[in-house]
């Protein structure tokens, strides 16, 4: 009875069965030099300095192209930096980045926020530079702390935004005291 069940599978199967093979269609426009030598979601890297944790990206989707020596960040990118007793310091957030694999420098584009305990800085385009590890941006900017709110056209700070400068300055407010 075994036997006859099996057979009687196989025969039922068999029809489905096919000798004719299916050719995935490939995109022809598509060259090798467009496609990235790496990819990854919802990726986690991890940066250090003489084993000391001094930054940790998140990114929804990475492409890595070592021909260009780029890697492009995109899908909300968040970035922790941490000074040198590995605490947590600064985070900066953007719509996508992009690093260069040269100098290690990140740059982040569109609805960019850099925030720490007490100073939060809202621009369109900003660069870490890696060398001096400085946030820097020649686009509009605004900083707001509990002290005032300055706008203007320029920036430049340390990553933990202690010290920073506003080049062209376009707007100030403070908080009114009398409340």
């Amino acid at each position: 009875m075994k036997y006859f069940v099996l057979i009687l599978s196989i025969l039922f199967l068999f029809p489905f069965c096919s000798s004719k093979r299916v050719k995935p269609s490939v995109d022809g426009k598509l060259s090798v030099e467009e496609l990235p030598s790496q990819e990854s979601w919802n990726s986690i890297i991890t940066f250090s300095d003489s084993g000391k944790i001094s930054a940790i990206l998140y990114a929804g989707h990475l492409r890595k192209y070592d021909d260009k020596k780029e890697t492009f960040l995109d899908q909300n990118i968040k970035v922790d930096f941490y000074d040198q007793n590995e605490v947590q310091t600064t985070t900066l957030t953007s719509v996508k980045g992009r690093v260069d694999e040269t100098t290690n420098n990140l740059y982040a584009m569109d609805s960019v926020v850099v925030s720490s305990d007490s100073v939060t800085i809202k621009t369109d385009e900003m660069m870490w530079r890696n060398k001096d590890r400085k946030i820097v941006s020649d686009k509009f900017v605004t900083v707001i702390s509990p002290q005032e709110e300055i706008q203007g056209y320029g920036f430049e700070s340390d990553q933990n935004l202690n010290n920073y400068v506003i080049y062209n300055i376009t707007y100030v407010t403070r908080p009114d005291s009398t409340k």
